[in-house]
């Protein structure tokens, strides 16, 4: 797409007058695109954030990962995060905030996503390693997340949700060294995909994608291409294993994950879910271990050496590998 034909398309959505292209937030991932701030005149809204995707002609991937299964999966992410911004996104309230969609629609081989700048809204602050009460914040937005989106079913989006789903990634499955958790990952697959108590999960809650109000005390968030069907205890593991360094993670997992429920009871409230509330927790409790397996043996095939591989979680999975074996 032309700079001008795209421009008219901002001026269209926005009813703005006039368009300035500002600065490159950020490119995406392997050079599928870029995510660009524009500058409009005679509106209220003065900027917007321009997610553009283009199909890059050769892929460049950080750690050499490429084929034509990741290619397919990458490009329905982008056709998820559409769908998402199109038909969920204005459901989301001030508990689990999000950018509001001006227009979300694909050209050609191109995909356009046109979206508040969240920057311009209050929440301009990105913090790179969190402290613990910004922490308990992240968790308060992914609790009311999962709340207001129980037992959606994810039409549209991921059938189960997080990049790092099994069904997604059988390359990484291939290059794993570790057999006893390759046999074992379909079992810990079903077993989170079978609980009765789904939600939409975010599917790739990281620090990265959270951005915050100057005091730190509230949180939008953002990067739907994962999002989709599934226990919340994945984003939840997620979280926590990418934010907690190991030697805090025995002290502070169990206390910040007793946060988590407790926001969770009181988002299920605020959305006048009227279901066993006491047997969601148990089993999603429950969950958390596999969770944790699950994304570690993600890890396992894409970045064995990867930060957040350490001795507690290797300690998780033997346990859940050892409760599996009977």
């Amino acid at each position: 797409m032309q700079e001008a034909e795209l421009q008219k398309l901002i001026m269209q959505a926005t009813g703005a007058a006039g368009v300035c292209r500002g600065e490159v937030i950020q490119s995406l991932w392997s050079g599928y695109g870029e995510i660009v701030r524009y500058h409009v005149q005679g509106t209220a809204v003065g900027s917007i954030v321009v997610k553009h995707v283009r199909i890059p002609d050769t892929v460049d991937h950080p750690r050499g990962w490429h084929s034509d299964h990741a290619h397919a999966r990458k490009l329905r992410s982008y056709a998820v995060e559409m769908h998402w911004y199109r038909n969920y996104a204005d459901q989301c309230d001030r508990h689990c905030r999000v950018a509001r969609c001006f227009s979300a629609e694909t050209r050609g081989d191109e995909q356009l996503i046109l979206l508040e700048d969240l920057d311009a809204g209050g929440f301009s602050r990105r913090i790179a390693w969190l402290e613990r009460e910004q922490i308990k914040v992240c968790l308060h937005w992914l609790a009311y997340f999962h709340a207001r989106f129980m037992h959606e079913e994810p039409v549209g989006l991921w059938p189960t949700g997080s990049y790092w789903h099994l069904a997604t990634r059988p390359d990484e499955l291939a290059a794993m060294n570790d057999d006893a958790l390759r046999e074992a990952a379909p079992v810990i697959d079903a077993l989170l995909s079978g609980c009765h108590f789904q939600s939409l999960v975010h599917g790739d809650a990281k620090a990265a994608n959270f951005c915050f109000t100057d005091d730190g005390r509230s949180v939008a968030a953002v990067d739907f291409q994962y999002v989709g069907g599934g226990c919340g205890m994945k984003d939840v593991a997620y979280f926590l294993g990418g934010c907690l360094p190991e030697a805090a993670q025995d002290q502070d997992e169990p206390m910040l994950v007793e946060h988590y429920f407790s926001c969770l009871r009181r988002a299920l409230e605020h959305y006048g879910y009227t279901g066993d509330v006491a047997a969601l927790e148990a089993e999603w409790r429950r969950m958390l271990p596999l969770a944790h397996a699950d994304f570690y043996r993600f890890l396992q095939g894409w970045m064995p050496d990867h930060r957040k591989v350490n001795a507690r979680l290797r300690k998780i999975v033997r346990d859940v590998l050892r409760e599996l074996a009977g």
